[in-house]
């Protein structure tokens, strides 16, 4: 499976439900999954079997694993980036990729509208913000027109609600 392709799962009731119960928790083991599973549901299963549910939706990319520190130790900042169309076709992939590939980068985007990249990264101050930005105009001023930042602070939700899984089995259909 590469990349961009979209994952080819046949979800069954209990891979949701796992799903929900991983979003809630994601430190939860295969066997409290089962007992959970078991006792709140009525899925009698074992944790062998969830164990290989988790490890093929895993393999799959039904879902992605990150590790995201406390904000309290880094800071967040959401980075938008324009190009310049005279420098374009020579500079896009060098900086993009290197926008991917940075070690702050968490989440990198395109949007619509006005066409722009967008990452969320993460600093540990403001200094090494600054550092990152100016390291990246100096080796790829020549394509990008404008970056603009903004600090995020004051985090005040940063998870998946369990919920917005129940819709996975009809979302393929």
């Amino acid at each position: 499976m590469t990349e961009h392709d979209a994952p080819d799962w046949d979800f069954k009731e209990r891979d949701i439900l796992i799903l929900q119960e991983l979003s809630r928790d994601p430190q939860l083991s295969s066997r409290d999954l089962a007992r959970i599973l078991e006792e709140d549901h009525g899925i009698d299963v074992s944790h062998v079997t969830v164990s290989e549910s988790i490890r093929g939706m895993r393999e799959e990319g039904v879902f992605r694993e990150a590790i995201i520190p406390n904000e309290e130790y880094f800071i967040f900042a959401l980075f938008e980036f324009k190009l310049n169309p005279a420098n374009f076709e020579e500079g896009w992939r060098g900086a993009m990729e290197e926008i991917r590939n940075d070690e702050h980068t968490i989440f990198y985007f395109l949007s619509d509208g006005e066409y722009q990249w967008k990452s969320v990264m993460m600093f540990s101050g403001r200094r090494a913000e600054s550092k990152w930005i100016h390291e990246f105009y100096k080796k790829h001023g020549e394509v990008v027109e404008n970056i603009r930042n903004s600090v995020v602070h004051n985090v005040l939700k940063f998870r998946t609600d369990p919920e917005i899984l129940a819709g996975l089995s009809e979302q393929r259909k």
